[in-house]
């Protein structure tokens, strides 16, 4: 007994000090994001400007001060928002198919997606056309949800998990088949919106997104930490789960609705984003020395935040004024951290 509080405490500890260095890297990721730019922002004027804000209640109405709050601060906080819940996702979904290369665009949500937004720009743009952005984030939303129902049926049905995993991506195949066949009746400029939003971007972010963001992500992230313990008892195996109480068809179907929830906000509201649900997870843990699932889904939040905020930064300084895909820096990140947990794993196994 003595040893497992010690166990705790040691666990404790490491993760007050990987939380305040996630912490210290967010906050920094932040400024650097708001500060750098074709327009320099010094760090004492954005300090002044959001304690001016906060405080005071008054807006600067300079053109920095517009840059600051209309275009750069609404983006890296959309990023560090979705960022982390999309490394939640990929956390949940790996625990579900207890797969480390498990992400959560592996059951076909994010093809999902793409299908009925293919659908809406290609065949339904002219008479919706008047609606705005609204109307593509409305699709991908739909789109999303509609597979996520399509994999809660079949969770149901399907008690292998690797079958689940396989039937997941045939999904997504049959998908992004009903996708390529709209595609052959669009025009350039369609095929064109298309391919660039299917690409991932945090460009559109405005206060009304990360508003959005909040109000869908906080609730399942919140929902997600409550089912510490039982995610925890169901990572030790099924028998175990049983054992202690827990239904697993009903769990099992929560948490698959959980991390759809959470990657149909991010793919609704960015587009899809690769490796980061795949990558981030197993930094996470490599980090924090730990699979106790209390301790792990806040900090693979943060650390969810801080990759993706970087990332972003990347993708809008690296070749300006040319910016990257949102996707294009994080697959050069997040693939060799896949490629390097698969060759480790294997090692393990022989």
């Amino acid at each position: 007994m003595k040893q497992n509080s010690e166990i705790t405490i040691g666990g404790l500890a490491r993760f007050t000090v990987v939380v305040i260095l996630l912490t210290a890297l967010l906050l920094w990721g932040l400024v650097l994001n708001v500060n750098t730019g074709s327009v320099s922002i010094p760090a004492g004027d954005i300090f002044r400007m959001l304690w001016n804000a906060a405080v005071h209640g008054q807006i600067d109405g300079s053109t920095a001060g517009t840059i600051l709050f209309r275009i750069r601060l609404p983006r890296v906080l959309l990023a560090a928002v979705l960022g982390g819940a999309l490394s939640v996702s990929g956390f949940l979904l790996q625990t579900f198919f207890r797969n480390p290369i498990a992400g959560p665009f592996v059951l076909g949500i994010s093809s999902g997606a793409k299908m009925v937004v293919g659908i809406t720009v290609i065949f339904l743009a002219e008479h919706l056309r008047q609606a705005g952005s609204g109307v593509l984030i409305s699709a991908a939303f739909l789109g999303s949800l509609l597979i996520t129902g399509v994999v809660l049926l079949l969770a149901q049905r399907v008690k292998n998990m690797s079958m689940l995993l396989v039937i997941g991506i045939m999904v997504g195949y049959i998908c992004s088949a009903v996708t390529d066949f709209c595609v052959t009746f669009a025009d350039e400029q369609d095929i064109a919106n298309l391919t660039g939003w299917s690409m991932g971007s945090f460009s559109g972010a405005d206060w009304e997104s990360v508003k959005a963001a909040v109000c869908l992500c906080v609730p399942c992230l919140i929902g997600a930490w409550l089912l510490s313990k039982p995610i925890g008892a169901y990572a030790l195996g099924e028998g175990y789960a049983r054992s202690l109480g827990i239904a697993i068809r009903p769990f099992r179907v929560l948490l698959i609705l959980l991390s759809s929830l959470l990657s149909a906000c991010v793919t609704a509201l960015a587009g899809p984003i690769s490796f980061v649900g795949i990558a981030v997870p197993h930094i996470t843990r490599s980090v924090m020395k730990t699979a106790r699932p209390a301790l792990v889904i806040p900090a693979t939040f943060l650390c969810g935040s801080v990759f993706c905020i970087f990332c972003d930064l990347i993708a809008r300084t690296a070749l300006a004024p040319t910016e990257l895909a949102i996707s294009t820096v994080t697959s050069a990140f997040g693939a060799p951290v896949v490629i390097y947990m698969m060759i480790k794993r294997r090692r393990q196994e022989e």
